[in-house]
């Protein structure tokens, strides 16, 4: 079987830039799913179902590829942590964050589109992020300076946001960020790409 064209169901820049450590060469797509979350749903679940609907909605435009969806879910205390939006939002999540543990469930899923039915390769990674007792005006100053706002839990652990810590527990350190590197190139090699 040749080597298939690899897409990446996603506009992430920060899980395409990831992507870039292990392929030099990739396509990608928005995948245009709806996030909404379902009823009764925990955030795990969430998280898988997200990355491999993303994967699909991708792959039904390009047939023949290795096709990688991802997804990630954070929560606190049971509660699900969205992309805040805004910087108010983004206070509020870092707020209740403060000496707290946040836990990251990011999901990757590889469809391989060469075989019919496609074949799934799906792995889920738990990060949990333990954060310090933060003051206010800390807050403030990682929000002037970083203004995460496109980020689940409020944060870029790649930049100041590793300061926000007191440690990190995870298998993938690249989980964290979006896209878990580790378990990404075993679904890859599964899929018969090699890597690296």
């Amino acid at each position: 079987m040749s080597t298939p064209n690899v897409v990446l169901a996603s506009t992430s820049r920060y899980r395409a830039g990831l992507l870039r450590r292990l392929l030099p060469d990739f396509d990608t797509l928005a995948p245009g799913v709806d996030e909404a979350p379902v009823a009764g749903e925990s955030p795990r679940s969430r998280a898988e179902r997200l990355a491999e609907a993303k994967a699909r909605a991708a792959a039904g435009r390009r047939p023949g590829a290795l096709v990688i969806g991802s997804d990630q879910v954070a929560e606190l205390a049971g509660q699900v942590l969205d992309k805040p939006g805004d910087r108010a939002t983004a206070r509020a999540q870092l707020t209740a964050s403060s000496g707290r543990s946040v836990r990251f469930h990011t999901a990757v899923c590889v469809l391989d589109t060469r075989h019919d039915p496609p074949r799934v390769h799906a792995w889920c990674d738990l990060t949990e992020a333990h954060f310090r007792h933060l003051q206010a005006d800390e807050i403030e100053r990682y929000l002037a300076r970083e203004a995460p706002l496109d980020c689940a839990g409020s944060f870029q652990c790649e930049a100041l946001g590793i300061s926000l810590f007191d440690r990190i527990e995870s298998q993938d350190p690249t989980a964290l960020v979006g896209l878990p590197l580790i378990a990404l190139s075993r679904l890859l090699r599964a899929s018969g790409l090699a890597v690296p």
